[in-house]
């Protein structure tokens, strides 16, 4: 049977991972070098299409050892509970966040709230008086320059901010590991909650929006930089998320009656997120 060309890459994408997935599965190969590039050839048209789904799901190999060692067929789709246990920290954050939400009352609780918000406060009569953020550090109260991420007002805030996490949290955990998402969860939270008590002084807000227009930043930059699977969001998405991001800006969310949307936090995200892209897009890149 003939050889078929499989893949034409350049010489500078690191293909070792690949390779000891095609060995571990037992699939004939060969590779060699033509015009300054890398050319993968498998047996026969069949197999051939084979491979390419493969490498299209894993170019950098399967470090989860997520397929069996019979052939590189697609792997069943795992049970909720089984893709919880399998990314620890995005389920771990969003067990917190749903914790907060029934401690709070989804944000009617304000004796709760005002533990994990931004800077304590005092209510009295119909105006909520706001201490100093100074205090709350020189009183040891370090966690509410993160904590605001955990409190959602509604159950639409909620739900929105939950789903969005799942979906660009185990895509993080699952390629640059677990605590790489908490360090960008809690980098994040603490840019977003700074931004956004800077362009609105003292208020009271909250939520993991911030923290998720970080996220979407991260993947968004990262995957131009050096693709990967893991990265590639829908079409789309981040256009949807930017316009979204406008129309907030506008202020025609709050006018509609709404409530106020926290646009600091979101610009201060998704700022940063785009930071952390480049310069692990950029690491990536240089690796490879």
């Amino acid at each position: 049977m003939s050889a078929v060309e499989v893949l034409r890459l350049p010489l500078t994408v690191d293909l070792s991972g690949f390779i000891a997935l095609l060995r571990r599965l037992e699939v004939p190969y060969r590779v060699s070098e033509e015009s300054g590039e890398q050319v993968l050839w498998v047996p026969g048209p069949q197999l051939a299409e084979q491979v390419r789904g493969l490498y299209e799901r894993y170019p950098d190999g399967d470090p989860h050892f997520q397929l069996s060692e019979d052939t590189p067929k697609e792997a069943p789709r795992a049970g909720l509970l089984a893709q919880l246990k399998a990314r620890p920290i995005t389920s771990l954050v969003l067990l917190l966040t749903l914790v907060v939400a029934g401690l709070t009352n989804l944000g009617d609780n304000f004796s709760v709230i005002r533990w994990l918000s931004f800077q304590d406060f005092e209510i009295q009569g119909d105006f909520i008086y706001f201490l100093p953020v100074a205090d709350g550090l020189e009183a040891g109260q370090w966690w509410r320059l993160v904590s605001p991420m955990l409190i959602h007002f509604g159950i639409l805030h909620l739900a929105m901010n939950a789903m969005w996490f799942w979906e660009l949290g185990r895509r993080i955990e699952s390629r640059q590991g677990g605590l790489m998402l908490l360090a960008l969860t809690l980098g994040f939270s603490l840019v977003s909650d700074v931004a956004q008590f800077f362009s609105s002084g003292p208020t009271l807000f909250g939520g993991l929006s911030g923290v998720l227009y970080g996220l979407l930043g991260h993947c968004w930059v990262f995957q131009r930089l050096a693709p990967c699977p893991a990265y590639r969001l829908p079409p789309g998405v981040m256009a949807m998320m930017l316009v979204w991001l406008l129309v907030c800006l506008s202020g025609l969310i709050t006018a509609l009656g709404f409530g106020a949307i926290a646009n600091g936090a979101h610009v201060g995200g998704l700022v940063a997120g785009c930071a952390t892209g480049l310069i692990g897009g950029a690491l990536a890149r240089l690796r490879r």
